[in-house]
């Protein structure tokens, strides 16, 4: 079972910026698309941006110019900057992993979620 967990939440100040790491952890073979999506409770969880193995890095509307996501693939780790940081990014922030596991599964992970919040 493929387990991720995340890091780098916190409070910060409108303007300000935060990183958030993910890694992937167990019997993984590959993974082919890593990402983070964001939930207010009550509400649907959305995309900000997902990066494939080798393909192009897609980013929400809303966070394109403002947030970067990388990976590095030594670490089976994800990575979300954060920069220019508003309120209306206060969410809880999820990462993704989907890839194959060494059993030849496919695999479909969620992490547990990072608070992030956003003072004016």
């Amino acid at each position: 079972q493929v387990q991720l967990v995340e890091s780098g939440g916190g409070l910060v100040q409108a303007g300000g910026s935060l990183r958030l790491s993910c890694a992937a952890s167990g019997s993984i073979r590959s993974i082919s698309t890593m990402g983070w999506y964001r939930q207010t409770p009550g509400d649907l969880r959305e995309l900000v941006a997902t990066m494939p193995s080798g393909g192009n890095t897609n980013y929400a509307d809303s966070v394109k110019g403002r947030f970067t996501i990388s990976r590095d693939n030594t670490k089976n780790t994800v990575y979300l900057q954060m920069n220019s940081l508003k309120p209306e990014d206060t969410r809880v922030y999820y990462c993704r992993a989907v890839g194959v596991q060494g059993d030849y599964t496919r695999f479909n992970s969620w992490g547990q979620g990072t608070q992030v919040t956003v003072a004016s």
